[in-house]
């Protein structure tokens, strides 16, 4: 890893951890953790009372590798739509954004836009 890289990770690791501090998901209301790299994106709804993720969803599942690149904003909202649709399916309709480190902007606020459209209030 470049001495660039290994500083940029760190960064978000730093933030990411400061985030931490102050969110936590209940059973009542989850976190939704998103976690992004350069070719895919993850994302999981936690009750971390009981340290258990309820549902998840990612660009890596075959049915969304056949729909194309998992970098994108398109393949970013398809997995904030099929975390929410999951999420309602077992009984959650609230949910805490955890963004991660990262920044808001981009894919990480395409997923969270999606998830709000399809039915997660945050």
């Amino acid at each position: 890893m470049s001495d660039i890289a290994k500083y940029r990770h760190e960064g978000r690791l730093r933030r990411h951890r400061r985030v931490r501090k102050k969110i936590h998901g209940t059973a009542d209301r989850p976190r939704l953790a998103v976690h992004r790299t350069n070719q895919h994106i993850h994302v999981q709804v936690i009750d971390d009372d009981a340290s258990r993720t309820i549902v998840a969803a990612s660009t890596v599942e075959p049915d969304q590798r056949s729909l194309g690149s998992g970098a994108t904003i398109d393949a970013a909202r398809r997995i904030g739509a099929l975390v929410a649709e999951r999420a309602t399916a077992a009984g959650i309709s609230e949910v805490v954004f955890d963004r991660g480190g990262y920044v808001y902007h981009g894919r990480v606020a395409a997923v969270a836009d999606a998830a709000r459209e399809a039915g997660l209030e945050f």
